[in-house]
């Protein structure tokens, strides 16, 4: 017998990285990467990653603990070592963001080619984190 269907999936709404210097950070992903923030704790920062997305940077350590309140409960949570996190570009931007990148001393680690056409541009974060950009034709819902 076959499981019952899910309920859809209509997205990823946050992706989350855990960083060392929350200012640092802020100021990579704000002014380097040109995300807005939407929020900032000493917690958290919250930015707008485009297409009703989020990414979230918490200060590592910052959030182990559960976060319990009048409207409910956030489980506790955190990560170590180098995570990895993907953001979406048209592909006529490929050449500009490389550009960035270079104009603000972000080494690039790798460029892909992918069987569909799509590329990617790979670069780290000040903590070490693998991030990056890709165009259409990448997977095959994108």
């Amino acid at each position: 017998m076959p499981p019952d269907p899910a309920p859809p999936i209509v997205g990823v709404l946050e992706t989350a990285l855990y960083v060392d210097d929350m200012a640092r950070s802020v100021d990579f992903f704000a002014n380097v990467l040109g995300l807005a923030v939407m929020l900032r704790t000493e917690r958290l920062t919250a930015f707008d990653a485009g297409a009703r997305s989020v990414l979230l940077v918490f200060a590592r350590g910052g959030s182990v603990d559960d976060v319990c309140g009048e409207r409910g409960t956030v489980p506790g949570h955190d990560g170590s070592g180098p995570l990895h996190m993907a953001l979406r570009i048209d592909a006529d931007a490929y050449a500009d963001w490389k550009a960035r990148l270079n104009a603000h001393a972000v080494p690039i680690r790798g460029e892909m080619t992918w069987p569909a056409g799509g590329r990617s541009l790979y670069f780290e974060d000040p903590d070490g984190h693998v991030l990056e950009l890709a165009t259409p034709g990448l997977w095959r819902n994108y």
